[in-house]
Parts: C-alpha cells; sequence; structure tokens
C-alpha cells in the first residue's frame, strides 16, 4: 500500500505532464500551414499578387539600370512609410503640425546623400562630351556633400525649434526611429543601387534566389510541414526549410549560367544612358568545360560539362539565401510580434506589406555587395579607377596639366638608356 501510494502521484504527474505536451502539440500544429483549414483560399491569393508582382519585376528589369534604381527607390518610399507609421500616434501628430514633414525632410536628404556618392561618376560619364554640362555637374559633385550636411542642419534645427513640452519624449523617439530606417533602409538599399551598376545580373540572381527561396518554402510547408522551425514564425517548419534550400541551390548553379549568356546583365554600366551594353564578359562568364567521371552511369547523356566559373560564386549566393538570409525574415516576425501586428503593412494582398516582402532581399543584398567586392571585383586598382578619379575629381585644366606631365614622365622612361 505504502509503494502503491508513492507511485500514485508519480502516475498522475506523468500523466499529467503527457497531456499538457500532447495539448501543447496540438496548439503548434494549428499554426502549420499544412493544418490551416482555409489554406487554400490564402494560397490562391498569394499567388495572384505573386503573379502580377513577378511579372512587374520582369518587365522592369527588361528596360534598364535607371528603371530598376527607379523601382528601389519607389520601394524605399513604401518601406519608410510603412515604418514610419509603425511609431506613429494620432493624437500626438495632431498636436505637433507639421511634425511628419520632418521625417520626409530626413528621408529625402539621405537619398540625396547616398545616391549622389554612388551615381555621382556615371552622371559625370554621361555628360563627358559637353563641356558645359560636365562644368556644372563637377560643380554640382563638388558642392554635394555640404548641401546635403547643410539639409541635415536645417532638419535638426527644425526638430529643436518644434520642441513642444509635455511632447519631449514622443518627439526624441520619433528622431530616433527615424534614423533607425534611414540606417536600415538606406544602408541597404543603396548596395542593391550599387549591384545593379556593378551589372544586373549581380542584383537580379540574388533577388531571384530569395523569391524562389520563399516560394519553396512555401510550397514545401503547405504540403509537407509537420515539425515547426522556429516559434518566432510558427508556419515555418523544417521540411519547408530543408525542401527551399535543396531548390535554392540548383536554381542557383541552373540560372547562373542562363543569366551568364546575356551581356545586358553581365555588363557593368557607367554612365546613366540607356544605350544597348556591349563588353567583353571576362573570365567568369566563360564557359570551361569539365570531363565527367567514367563511375557516372552509362546511360548518361553527356561526357563533357560546360561550367561557368560564375556558377561556383552562384552556389555560394545560393547556399547564404537558403540558411542564412530567412534569419531576416525571422528578424522581422519578432519586430512585429514585439508590436503586436501581423504585417507591416496592407499593400499586398496575402503578403502583407512592401517590408514584409524585403526583410530577406535587404539581407541578401549587403551579402552580395560585400561578396562581389570581396571575391569577384579584382583586388589591384584597375585603369578605369584612376581615370574615374581623375575625371570626377580634377578640374579640365588639371586634366589637361597631368596629362601633359604624364607624357613627359613617359618620354623620360622611353629615352632613358636601359
Amino acid at each position: 500500500m505504502q509503494n502503491g501510494s508513492s507511485q500514485t502521484p508519480r502516475v498522475w504527474h506523468r500523466r499529467r505532464s503527457n497531456e499538457v505536451v500532447q495539448e501543447a502539440s496540438k496548439a503548434n500544429e494549428t499554426h502549420l500551414l499544412v493544418n490551416d483549414q482555409s489554406k487554400y483560399q490564402s494560397m490562391l491569393v498569394r499567388a495572384y499578387s505573386s503573379v502580377w508582382m513577378i511579372g512587374g519585376f520582369v518587365s522592369i528589369i527588361d528596360m534598364d539600370h535607371l528603371y530598376i534604381t527607379a523601382m528601389i527607390v519607389v520601394i524605399q518610399i513604401f518601406m519608410a512609410r510603412e515604418l514610419f507609421n509603425l511609431l506613429r500616434r494620432a493624437h500626438e501628430d495632431r498636436l505637433l503640425p507639421g511634425f511628419r514633414m520632418l521625417n520626409w525632410h530626413f528621408f529625402f536628404t539621405a537619398m540625396l546623400f547616398v545616391y549622389g556618392r554612388i551615381l555621382s561618376q556615371r552622371l559625370v560619364n554621361t555628360v563627358t562630351s559637353d563641356k558645359v554640362l560636365y562644368q556644372l555637374v563637377s560643380k554640382l559633385i563638388k558642392y554635394h556633400m555640404i548641401a546635403c550636411y547643410s539639409l541635415y542642419i536645417a532638419g535638426f534645427v527644425w526638430f529643436i525649434l518644434t520642441l513642444k513640452k509635455g511632447m519631449y519624449k514622443y518627439q526624441f523617439g520619433q528622431y530616433a526611429w527615424t534614423h533607425m530606417i534611414l540606417i536600415v533602409v538606406f544602408t541597404q538599399s543603396a548596395l542593391i543601387v550599387a549591384n545593379i551598376f556593378e551589372g544586373i545580373f549581380w542584383f537580379l540572381l540574388p533577388a531571384t534566389l530569395i523569391i524562389i527561396n520563399d516560394i519553396a518554402a512555401y510550397f514545401f510547408g503547405f504540403f509537407f510541414g509537420r515539425t515547426p522551425l522556429i516559434k518566432l514564425s510558427p508556419k515555418k517548419t523544417w521540411e519547408g526549410f530543408i525542401g527551399a534550400s535543396f531548390t535554392t541551390m540548383i536554381s542557383a548553379f541552373v540560372l547562373a549560367n542562363i543569366m551568364g549568356r546575356f551581356q545586358w546583365l553581365t555588363c557593368p554600366r557607367k554612365d546613366l544612358s540607356t544605350s544597348w551594353l556591349q563588353c567583353d564578359p571576362g573570365p567568369l562568364f566563360r564557359p570551361e568545360y569539365y570531363t565527367i567521371p567514367k563511375w557516372f552511369p552509362e546511360w548518361f547523356p553527356w561526357k563533357e560539362m560546360a561550367v561557368m566559373p560564375v556558377q561556383w560564386h552562384a552556389l555560394c549566393l545560393g547556399l547564404f539565401a537558403s540558411i542564412i538570409a530567412p534569419f531576416g525574415g525571422f528578424f522581422a516576425s519578432g519586430f512585429k510580434r514585439s508590436f503586436k501586428i501581423k504585417d507591416f503593412g496592407d499593400s499586398i494582398p496575402g503578403h502583407g506589406g512592401i517590408t514584409d516582402r524585403m526583410d530577406c532581399q535587404m539581407v541578401m543584398a549587403v551579402f552580395a555587395y560585400i561578396y562581389h567586392q570581396s571575391f569577384v571585383v579584382g583586388q589591384n586598382l584597375m585603369v578605369e579607377t584612376i581615370l574615374e578619379q581623375i575625371l570626377m575629381d580634377l578640374t579640365l585644366e588639371e586634366q589637361q596639366a597631368l596629362f601633359i606631365k604624364l607624357g613627359q614622365i613617359l618620354n623620360e622612361r622611353m629615352t632613358a638608356p636601359s
């Protein structure tokens, strides 16, 4: 009796703990996409929006570097709008007329600074043949930084003058929030624009891999998802994550070969014109031939395989897109949970807001830029780089003096006894 009475509480506790675990697992299952009763209706809405987004994306890619940059600017504006609205309070804003405009003043000042730095040399290259325009653009570039700083200081003074007693905490909170948005949005999206002008390939491939990974994760989770991946995103599953990873890696290798065949995608844009691009694709985009190992089955149709070196780089991009970039989405999920909201906006049916679609893209864009600069771009100082600096930093008279001096040095070296 004594033993039985001592075991009874243990058995009861075990049963109780098992019931708790089962209830918790059932609760988790209700969040999984595979168990969602309305998943087919939401899938149709999501698919309809995706077709429109992908169609518009492809149409803009087919236009030109400037149109793609304009698309990035529009996305930035929508992201900033969604993030600005996240901490807005209607009552406080009514007591501070014109305070909202201050956020946009800082936004467009940052835009002028960032894009001025990125596109200044390409603007110079565009107007080099016109002496008047060249001198005007050179002056604008020379005073670009002081102009942006003056605009920022004007906004800073504006902010100080609008401080109102009893509203200090809200106003300084908005000021800090605005600067955080500028850092997050512009630091990352500026690198997207830099990738575009290095060659649309370095923008299009990473962006496409994120889209493929997102779609593959959705469908693998839709049909096979059983094991929750992370609590921040209840509908994410290990099945979706692993299936999307394999799909993304294969897509990266194949798409790099397809995209690498088009000079329109691989050539860098050195100016702001819309002329057709032609360039030497370089060794990265020239196929190298590999013999298929003998241990392959005899029925395998190919005995030799052509692989572009850029495809190996694409595998690195695919690995990051499938393993690390999704954490941008997890970060956004945690961020939204802290504010107790489902989405950043409702501008895209079935997807949420623009920020909801760009969370992983931003993380991927930074990696693509750093990877390209570290492992793809030559480390030695190139002649084109030197010429760009000369055209941007020297006046026409200084360039002529440099030309004469360089000619003298070369003549002396050529005539000097060996």
